[in-house]
This record gives C-alpha cells, structure tokens and sequence, in this order.
C-alpha cells in the first residue's frame, strides 16, 4: 500500500489544466479565469457626486456664501457647461462634477431659494467628490485564482467586460459498479441496496465546477463493465464506483486492464477508502473509487476535488486542510491514515462514536472529517488537530 500523499501526487501526475473557452459573463458564475482580464474603462469613469447637494468650486465653499444655480447633473444626466465662481449646479449621488466644480456641498447645508442657494454657517471639510478611477483605472487587471463569485462578476461587469476566457468544465464520467445496485425510485430486490454514491459525487462534482456525466450501472461482468467505458468517451475524467477490491466479482481492475489501463497505483494506506486505483484508460484520467458510500466521499473529497482543481488551472495541490482544538477525546490511530467523520462546534471537533464506512448517516450529519496521522497517538480535547470541511462549498 501506498500512503495517501503518493496516491494523491500519482492522480495529479494524470491531470492537466484543460483548454479555455470563451464564456458570456451571464454564464460566468463558478467557472475559473484561465487568462487576467483588464478594465476597458475607469470606474468611476468621471469625478461624480458622494452625495445630493450643490457642486461649486472649492474656493466658494464660505458660511453664508451666495451662489447663483446655473443648472443640475443627474445621473445619466450631466450638466454640459462649466461651473463659474459664483456658480453652483444642482447634483445628484453619483453623477457627473461638472468642470469648473471640485466640491459638492451637501443639501442639508444649503437654503435654497429660487435660482439663488445660500450656503450654512458650518461647514465640514468633505468634498463629498469621488475621483475619476478611484475604484480602478482602464488598463488595470484582475485575475483572481478561484471559482467566479458574485462580487467577481459584478467587479468584471463594471470593467465593461462581456465575455471572459474560462477553463473548459471538466466533464467527469460516473460508472457504477455491481450486481447488488438499483436505482433510486426503482423497486430494488430483497438481495439489493441503492446506487446512492453517483448521486453524492456528482453533487461534489458540480460544486467545484466540473459536469457530471451519470452512466448506466454497470453488472459485474466484462460486457456490461466493457459498455460503459464506450459510454465514458470523451470524457475529461472516469470514475468508477465500486469494483475496485480483490474479489471474485471485483472486476474493474481486469476489465480496464484488458482495455489497455496504465495503472498508476492500487490500494493506499488510508480509512476509508484502501481499495483505490488510478490510471489511464482510453487517453483519459481513470480513478476508482471503492463501494461503501463513505468510503468513496471521502475518496471524493481527498482524490477527486483536487484532481478537478488542477484541471480548472487552481493549481495541483492536496484538498485544504484546517486546524481546530478537539471537544473530546479520540484514540490512537493504526497504521493507515484515518479521516473521521465530526461535528465542529464552539468548543472544537467531536468525532462521531461509530466510523463504519457504511454509515452514510453519519456522513451525512457531519460537519468535517478530521486527519489522523498513521500511528497518531491518542488525543486529549484541546489538541490541535487538522481537518477537512464537508462544507458544500469544499
């Protein structure tokens, strides 16, 4: 068995950033820049108005002074001449300084009267005047290395930009594997249980910005196994789920091996989730996952998350990890590396009493899975431990 660190640099070694596209902005959200953008224009793109009130030149900003109103500027609506001493025009938040004018007195210190304003005896130091580009200038770039959110969009929708060059979505084949599997909503066998992990993972999938593809199950024989791999061409990534140990009716190793798989690795020192296998299969990257529902979301989070970064440009590098105090006590670890299902709470990380990797209930209230190092010693609450979020976000 290889340590879960080798496996992890063993799937990577098989990915690469795909090929950009370009994508609408109004279709940008979660995709991933594959090329900085820059400002086509200045925001703003003119010095405007912070506040309602009177725009005049500074020297005329005096207590009680009276100025002449020679028009107004609106948003959208500017005012087309220049402000004279003696002159004030009429403005509103956000819109054009008209030339002439480097101060807005707000309204609240203004007495109108006609054509004729009249400014109050105290006056605060504010220009209340947003320079031109005093957000970003035209020509400035943004690349942020991450999934589009909405405040990026909005950022690049005020760049005046339409169209964004992004990585290609990675389009990740589903199979799973077994006799024993039905559908959800179909009426299972009394010797069956539910195809439930496809539906987990391709959730993961698209939340970190890949397509998921679910294929038909496949039976455990070599012609169900062998068409669903014609099915999976094409795709940027294929993952099988289940298949992947060492018995009789494990066939996912022969009949990818048959079909001319370079395997990468076989079995990692990990719980759980030891039964894992990568390769190459029809030119693209392969990972096989094990069966038992836990197993392969942990697998998910640990081996697949990381492979969809690297291949969306984020970079190729483990699934982040963070650090907590424990709330209660865990005992030693074995030798394999241990990701244990916890809560995270105000005082640290709780793991929960029972581990299965069959229990996707557990999974499923979760908040974390903390790491245990092979041959962790055991743990009193208020150490310091890393883990994993199960965030949907991560």
């Amino acid at each position: 068995m290889i340590s879960v660190e080798e496996a992890l640099d063993g799937i990577l070694a098989l990915v690469a950033p795909l090929d950009p596209e370009d994508v609408p902005l109004a279709e940008a959200r979660g995709r991933v820049l594959s090329a900085p953008v820059r400002a086509a224009r200045a925001q703003p793109p003119f010095p405007s108005s912070a506040m309602d009130g009177y725009a005049l030149a500074a020297g005329d900003a005096r207590p009680g002074a009276r100025l002449r109103v020679i028009g107004q500027s609106a948003a959208g609506h500017g005012f087309d001449g220049t402000v004279g001493p003696g002159e004030a025009v009429r403005i509103f938040t956000g819109a054009p300084v008209p030339p002439g004018a480097d101060r807005v007195v707000i309204q609240e210190d203004v007495a109108a009267e006609g054509d004729t304003v009249t400014l109050g005896e105290t006056l605060d130091d504010n220009l209340y005047v947003r320079p031109e580009g005093g957000d970003f200038r035209a020509g400035d770039e943004v690349f942020p290395r991450r999934r589009l959110g909405a405040a990026d969009l909005t950022l690049l929708a005020a760049m005046n930009t339409g169209t964004i060059r992004a990585a290609r979505q990675p389009e990740v084949a589903l199979i799973a594997t077994g006799d024993e599997l039905a559908m959800p909503g179909e009426a299972p066998r009394p010797d069956q249980i539910i195809a439930s992990n496809t539906f987990g993972l391709k959730a993961m999938i698209e939340a970190a910005g890949g397509r998921a593809r679910l294929l038909p199950i496949a039976r455990d024989n070599a012609a169900s196994l062998t068409k669903a791999f014609d099915f999976a061409r094409g795709a940027d990534l294929v993952v099988t789920i289940g298949g992947a140990s060492v018995g009789d009716h494990d066939i996912v190793d022969r009949v990818a091996a048959a079909r001319g798989m370079e395997r990468a690795f076989y079995k990692i020192a990990m719980r759980p989730g030891k039964p894992l296998m990568a390769g190459r299969l029809d030119g693209a990257p392969m990972i096989g996952l094990p069966g038992n529902p836990v197993s392969s979301m942990v697998c998910g989070h640990v081996f697949v998350l990381p492979a969809l970064r690297a291949m969306l440009g984020l970079g190729a590098a483990p699934a982040p990890r963070a650090r907590a105090p424990l709330a209660a006590p865990v005992a030693a670890n074995g030798p394999r590396e241990h990701y244990m299902r916890a809560t995270l709470g105000p005082e640290g990380l709780s793991a929960f009493d029972r581990q299965d990797s069959s229990l996707m209930s557990v999974f499923a209230a979760a908040q974390a899975l903390i790491v245990r190092p092979p041959h962790d010693g055991p743990r009193d609450a208020g150490d310091t431990v890393e883990y994993l979020s199960l965030s949907p976000e991560a």
